[in-house]
């Protein structure tokens, strides 16, 4: 079995699992999906959730937010930690958006990565959940942990977990299965003790033994 083959079924067995799995942080538009994830960096999308309402109803667009100053920015999101460093980010790239881009969120990896406090994780989510490129891979915790687990990457780096699955994952369908390995980490393949017995990869995972044939019902 290639490590492709792998791949696929991996792709195949979560979408069964978890058909209707999206991006768990709370948003209306490009805009708010860029703000919250940018808040999500070592918070929970939990907290984040509990955040973002007050947050948006007070700077509900880029020009909106361009005008507060750090402060106004750090008094609503103090509990999502970082909030002096987050707060900065989310003014600055708020300026940046209104200044260079119309007001808009870019539509390319490039221009986002322009954006003050936004690296390649949050980059890929906005491309792939907002522009729906193929490709997208979000290299979170969760797929960092799970990827190297089942043997499909060989780096803790996610740079290079990125470029790894995107040799493998179907494009159309990578920023799906990135969402549905959140839901699978958080239930099944967690950080401390996975739940290996009745896993739905455990045919295909490194870390059980990987069976010498591929089921029958993958589609590759």
């Amino acid at each position: 079995m290639t490590k492709k083959e792998r791949a696929y079924f991996c792709v195949q067995a979560l979408e069964e699992r978890y058909p209707g799995a999206a991006c768990s942080l709370q948003s209306a538009d490009a805009f708010q999906l860029l703000v919250a994830t940018r808040l999500s960096a070592q918070c929970t999308d939990a907290r984040v959730n509990m955040v973002t309402p007050a947050l948006f109803a007070a700077y509900p667009t880029p020009a909106a937010m361009a005008k507060a100053s750090y402060g106004q920015i750090e008094a609503l999101i103090h509990s999502c930690g970082l909030y002096k460093t987050k707060a900065k980010s989310l003014v600055d790239l708020s300026v940046m958006l209104c200044e260079q881009f119309g007001g808009k969120v870019p539509d390319n990896l490039d221009d986002l990565l322009r954006l003050p406090g936004i690296g390649r994780k949050t980059a890929n989510l906005i491309m792939g959940d907002i522009y729906h490129m193929p490709g997208a891979v979000v290299a979170d915790t969760h797929l960092i942990r799970i990827a190297g687990r089942l043997g499909l990457t060989t780096s803790a780096d996610p740079h290079k977990v990125e470029f790894q699955l995107r040799a493998l994952l179907p494009p159309e369908r990578s920023a799906d299965f990135c969402h549905r390995i959140v839901h699978f980490g958080r239930e099944v393949c967690t950080a401390r003790a996975p739940h290996c017995e009745g896993c739905p990869l455990a045919a295909v995972c490194k870390k059980v033994g990987v069976r010498s044939k591929m089921p029958q019902h993958v589609k590759v």
